[in-house]
């Protein structure tokens, strides 16, 4: 490794195949520390189990993977073996905007400050996406891996502060962030599943770890959910019969503020602690969604309480309210409606994708939604989204705060020709729910 100079080696076994890799690291904590003999076997000091990526996949899919498992070495496979080895080194063009090392200044951070500093770097992160050329979709999982760490950060630092959890816990996102379709510092939407386990007065623990997540969170620039959808949030810090029984009400009851809060928690993933929680409460969720057409029904009806700006002629419908006066909201009458019809899609084939082209892939050729169907819709989001993300890029290289309200003046003229199409296909696509469930709402 020394005269070669590099900091790490892949160990094959007696086959030639991959038994492990083997790092300076390695060397330093597992050999030399521990005082072992130079004669010890490399099997025994090498880490085994290691992940690998394939050839064909995109560098940035490399990077998200090493982000996601903090690791720094990734080997590169193909059908004829073993190709190379990926460094985060070899990935790291401009440090100060890159994920990985954006994502583990986080991980590393020992004050509050420390934190408060890294956060201040996540614009340029999406703004360094946008130049490079990525999609609204590396963008989102680039911003949503990173919050992921600060929020496994803050956690641990308040069970530093407050000790070990009295009952095991989950700690879970909702909404964008369990969807990874972040952009720079969205609110937040969050909760804790606790263990039936707990004792009267074992809340007092996780009602401080939730208040000093929330508050560090909204420090580093995650602000406050304007509708208190956070685990600061009695309702939303509760064991895990009572999760069961909000799924349960939602669906079988459910009026506006269910429909509110199912747009929001049918959306959700554990971000730290025991995922077995979650699971049990969505397996039964996903089973009672299916069952309950009724509510199907409803959940069709929000969706389309969202419709894409296009009026007769395909004109744009504009936003008139002073501030963002003649604008497109790419938000709420593009990429909202294209949510809320995924999540429809997996809830009626009870599936538990929760990222939205996830999802739409995943529902493709079911009787929810035709193969055609799928690819045009997914089209349509990434294209609607990707240009949200380039708008909000190119108003955080001017200093501004980063919106959803675009000018059409802004897009060229196939970009508009092209975004009237992808408001056809959604509109399309709607008319189609509508037609299905209309007659059960």
């Amino acid at each position: 490794m020394s005269e070669v100079k590099v900091s790490s080696l892949l160990i094959s076994d007696d086959d030639n195949n991959l038994a492990g890799i083997l790092t300076d690291r390695d060397i330093r904590s597992r050999l030399v520390a521990k005082g072992k003999p130079l004669e010890t076997p490399v099997s025994e000091i090498m880490t085994s189990g290691i992940l690998t990526i394939n050839g064909d996949s995109s560098a940035f899919d490399a990077l998200m993977m090493m982000t996601q498992e903090g690791i720094h070495h990734l080997p590169v496979t193909g059908d004829d073996g073993l190709l190379g080895m990926l460094t985060t080194t070899d990935l790291v063009r401009q440090e100060s905007s890159n994920t990985v090392y954006l994502a583990g200044k986080v991980r590393k951070a020992k004050t509050l400050d420390d934190m408060i500093e890294a956060s201040l770097r996540v614009p340029e992160l999406q703004l360094h996406l946008v130049n490079a050329g990525g999609t609204a979709q590396h963008v989102g999982n680039a911003v949503t891996v990173v919050t992921d760490a600060f929020t496994k950060r803050l956690i641990k630092r308040a069970e530093e502060k407050f000790g070990p959890p009295p009952v095991p816990y989950a700690w879970i996102a909702a909404g964008s962030q369990a969807r990874y379709e972040q952009s720079a510092h969205s609110d937040q939407d969050n909760g804790m599943i606790i263990s039936d386990d707990m004792k009267p007065g074992d809340d007092e623990y996780f009602r401080e770890v939730a208040k000093y997540v929330n508050a560090g969170l909204d420090k580093c620039g995650y602000i406050f959910c304007p509708g208190d959808v956070m685990a600061s949030n009695e309702k939303w810090r509760q064991p895990k019969s009572v999760w069961m029984e909000y799924f349960h009400d939602w669906i079988w009851e459910p009026e506006p503020m269910a429909l509110m809060l199912a747009s929001i928690f049918f959306d959700m993933r554990v971000v730290h602690g025991d995922a077995s929680l979650f699971e049990d409460i969505q397996s039964k969720m996903l089973e009672e969604s299916q069952q309950n057409k009724l509510f199907l029904a409803y959940m069709a009806k929000n969706a389309l309480s969202h419709r894409p700006p296009l009026g007769f002629f395909r004109n744009f419908v504009l936003v008139h309210d002073g501030e963002h006066d003649n604008t497109l909201d790419l938000k709420h009458s593009g990429i909202v409606p294209v949510t809320d019809l995924a999540r429809l899609f997996v809830l009626a084939e009870g599936l538990p994708e929760s990222n939205t082209i996830a999802r739409l892939e995943a529902v493709a050729g079911t009787p929810s939604l035709s193969a055609g169907a799928s690819a045009d819709l997914v089209d349509a989001y990434e294209f609607i989204s990707t240009l949200r993300v380039q708008h909000q890029a190119r108003q955080i290289r001017n200093g501004e705060k980063p919106d959803n309200y675009v000018p059409p003046e802004e897009f060229s003229k196939l970009e508009r020709e092209h975004l009237k199409d992808a408001f056809r296909v959604i509109h399309k696509i709607q008319e189609s729910v509508s037609n299905r469930y209309g007659r059960l709402g």
